[in-house]
């Protein structure tokens, strides 16, 4: 299916028919995903305010049709399952007159699709949430709604519409006495700001989060204040500051798959201040402990890179075939971001020509994603890379000197190696 077809971009959903116009081939696995969501989706928008109420015949026609779609998908997926809760819920909501049953499945199914960096599709589903139940959801839905869909306009750098998606969740928020929810707003906006690149604006608000948060014992939001803050200081060049705001952050949090993502930023962040054997620590644990698939391939990837950057070929070429066995399950962005580390290992250790063709795969598989932070990265790689092969003196991906000069980083690095004991 060609997107560019007649008629195509006026449909509703549109952004998963593209799966279909990507897919080597119709019968592809994601070919048919992008068409049961796209019928499911549709399913769901019988419901909506604005349209006339199907028969029960009618309705059951689609619903059938519907789950038809979905059972020719593999049921160990986990976007079958999503999908089969949307279909089962708009059934639920059809049969109850009740169009606040919908509101779980959907959240639940965009919240995937924003993990898998499927961001145009969470805001499809996230608007199709909200056209369909309106003002029929709770309120506290609808403040989760619609700080769900400011985060992801933010991370399609949609800054004004994020910005004021934040504004609008924090006010629905603080007209119901929602005051944790009040502060995920603050802190969104804050990260909204980092974003658009004015730090120390985002600094400033994240800080005084952090304090109103830490004063009613919002443990969340200080552990969200904690990693902002991580962000905004290893943007600024602050690593080194960076670290303990992790570390924060991950004995704040009370769910594994926060304080798994948590420890991967933190292996991430010691490998940029130099310290190789606390970064290691950090991603091994998580390889070790971590239950979410793309959770452990980050770490995997990371300790990949961890081992190219000791120039350590055996550790890389080991962690590269691990990576390389998951790679078929990779969503596009940890694909990418495996392919260029891959790159730059090769580079690490000589292998130029090698590195180039990964990196020209990177940056196709990047471009074809729509990840254009990763497209502007790859590119000054690359520019490095060629400088290199000119006959150039210097080293791009040279390894960084150790910086553990502070007391704040060795109390973190002690408390990794404590992890693993």
């Amino acid at each position: 299916m060609n997107e560019s077809a007649p008629g195509l971009s006026t449909l509703p959903h549109t952004v998963f028919l593209r799966r279909l116009a990507g897919a080597t081939r119709g019968s592809s696995l994601d070919a048919k995903l992008g068409r049961a969501a796209f019928v499911a989706l549709r399913l769901v928008d019988l419901l909506g305010p604005d349209e006339h109420v199907p028969s029960p015949d009618a309705f059951h026609y689609q619903h059938a049709a519907t789950e038809r779609a979905c059972r020719g998908i593999p049921a160990d997926r986990p976007e079958t399952g999503h999908l089969i809760g949307v279909v089962q819920s708009a059934d639920d909501a059809f049969r109850a007159h009740d169009v606040g049953l919908l509101f779980p499945a959907l959240f639940a199914y965009a919240h995937y699709l924003e993990d898998g960096m499927r961001l145009e599709e969470a805001l499809d589903v996230l608007e199709t949430t909200e056209r369909v139940g309106g003002e029929t959801f709770r309120a506290e839905d609808r403040v989760a709604a619609r700080l769900r869909m400011a985060r992801v306009l933010r991370k399609l750098n949609r800054f004004d519409e994020a910005e004021r998606a934040y504004e609008e969740g924090g006010a629905l928020a603080e007209a119901i006495g929602d005051s944790h929810s009040h502060l995920l707003s603050r802190i969104g906006r804050a990260n909204t700001v980092t974003a658009r690149g004015n730090l120390v604006e985002a600094e400033g608000s994240l800080r005084g989060a952090l304090a109103d948060a830490g004063a009613v014992t919002d443990r969340r939001a200080q552990a969200l204040a904690h990693q902002g803050l991580a962000v905004v200081l290893s943007t600024s060049g602050r690593p080194a500051e960076a670290i303990p705001h992790e570390w924060h952050a991950y004995e704040l949090y009370d769910d594994e798959l926060s304080r798994m993502r948590i420890l991967t930023d933190l292996g991430v962040t010691f490998l940029t201040v130099g310290d190789a054997d606390s970064a290691e620590r950090a991603l091994t644990t998580v390889v070790r402990e971590g239950k979410a698939r793309d959770v452990v391939d980050n770490a995997m990837i990371e300790l990949m890179h961890c081992a190219s950057f000791r120039r350590d070929r055996v550790g890389f070429e080991r962690w590269q075939d691990r990576c390389e066995a998951r790679r078929e399950d990779m969503p596009p962005n940890v694909l990418v971001d495996f392919t260029l580390k891959a790159g730059i290992g090769r580079a690490r250790f000589g292998q130029l020509s090698r590195a180039d063709t990964l990196l020209r795969t990177a940056l196709r598989l990047a471009e074809d994603a729509g990840l254009h932070e990763f497209v502007f990265r790859i590119e000054r790689i690359r520019s490095g890379l060629r400088d290199c092969k000119e006959g150039c003196n210097c080293d791009p991906l040279a390894a960084a000197e150790p910086v553990l000069e502070n007391d704040g980083l060795r109390e973190v690095s002690n408390n990794l190696a404590l992890l693993g004991s």
